[in-house]
């Protein structure tokens, strides 16, 4: 039996749509309930509906063998993970934004307000520039339009909300799209398994 940690929402859905078509369907998923944990014995699969920020740590406890998350979250938790597979879905860029006329001072730290500190702070360590971090959790925008900050560092999609708050994108950096993740104990016990799994969805991507 393999536990897959799936995120809530919509790309949820979209990845379980391609395990189905590769014979991990679990029809009770469909049901009209509240229940996050769904099971298929006949398949050897069960499913796991957790939060998105929370796959990760499912799939590192080992309360979940595989588990699909952004390369966002996976590059900011830090955890000790193997990353399988680029699933290509959730496609997007981790962003430097500011204000249109905005101008660095290099004489002092760049305030930058995130929701990913680690991921900021790589980012300014891989060109040695110092960096005061402001962790937000929501509403990124208004940090630098208010002075609370120089710059965001976002993931951007379409830069509609950039653009309606007056800010512009100075620098893209990290990819970011859906990955398949697994806990390094389940890879190593089931490995046949799992690279049976990796093997079908590799060949469904290519199909794409």
């Amino acid at each position: 039996m393999i536990t897959i940690a799936l995120p809530k929402g919509r790309l949820g859905d979209k990845v379980y749509n391609l395990f189905a078509s590769i014979g991990y369907d679990c029809s009770e998923i469909y049901d009209d309930n509240r229940k996050l944990v769904f099971e298929n014995k006949e398949n050897g699969v069960r499913y796991l509906l957790v939060k998105p920020s929370d796959v990760a740590v499912y799939v590192y406890h080992g309360a979940a063998d595989l588990g699909i998350v952004g390369k966002d979250i996976l590059d900011e938790c830090g955890l000790s993970l193997y990353e399988l597979l680029d699933l290509k879905l959730g496609k997007c860029h981790m962003c430097v934004a500011a204000p249109n006329d905005y101008k660095e001072d290099p004489s002092r730290p760049i305030r930058v307000a995130t929701k990913f500190p680690n991921i900021a702070k790589k980012h300014y360590m891989s060109f040695n520039r110092e960096i005061e971090i402001i962790k937000l959790n929501g509403s990124i925008e208004i940090a630098p339009l208010v002075g609370l900050s120089d710059v965001i560092v976002d993931i951007v999609e379409t830069g509609t909300t950039l653009k309606e708050n007056n800010l512009k994108v100075f620098e893209k950096f990290l990819p970011i799209s859906a990955r398949l993740i697994a806990n390094r104990s389940s890879y190593t016990f089931q490995k046949e398994k799992i690279d049976l799994l990796c093997n079908r969805l590799q060949k469904v991507l290519e199909e794409k």
